[in-house]
């Protein structure tokens, strides 16, 4: 998954493949995937790529709040941003699917003190995210999709 550890070695996949993986299971249970993501809540976002204007899909946790749906690029606490991430903030019109609905959203980066309040929030639900915070010293954006 994009914001997740991915498994490492020669005999692993490509990024590319595992999220592939993730994507064919998402599709084929109606929004759930299962493995180490059993029970998590999981969306596809589609961007559009900043360079090759090629539509990218990446599986990633999300947060509902308050009926707002919130994106997080944690990139597992690496030093730089995922490319998703990239992505929409050059072209914030993006698509999610949610479970079996699809829908067009508009995505916007949130500012201080709303990042912080959201990012905490994921990272009291799930540790992991508190964790990528630790082990990086940016800030891990906060995105809300907000339906169009």
């Amino acid at each position: 998954m994009s914001d997740n550890d991915t498994p490492s070695g020669d005999a692993a996949p490509s990024m590319q493949d595992w999220n592939a993986k993730i994507i064919e299971e998402f599709r084929s249970n109606e929004g759930r995937v299962g493995g180490q993501f059993e029970g998590a809540p999981v969306l596809l976002l589609h961007t559009t790529g900043a360079r090759s204007s090629l539509m990218r899909v990446n599986p990633m946790m999300y947060l509902n709040l308050d009926d707002r749906i919130y994106v997080f690029a944690s990139k597992a606490g690496a030093d730089t941003s995922p490319d998703w991430f990239h992505n929409l903030v050059a072209t914030p019109r993006v698509t999610v699917e949610l479970g079996t609905e699809t829908f067009e959203a508009t995505a916007a980066v949130l500012a201080e003190p709303d990042r912080s309040r959201i990012y905490a929030v994921q990272a009291q639900r799930y540790p992991g995210f508190a964790e990528y915070e630790v082990k990086t010293t940016r800030v891990i954006p906060v995105v809300e999709l907000s339906r169009s």
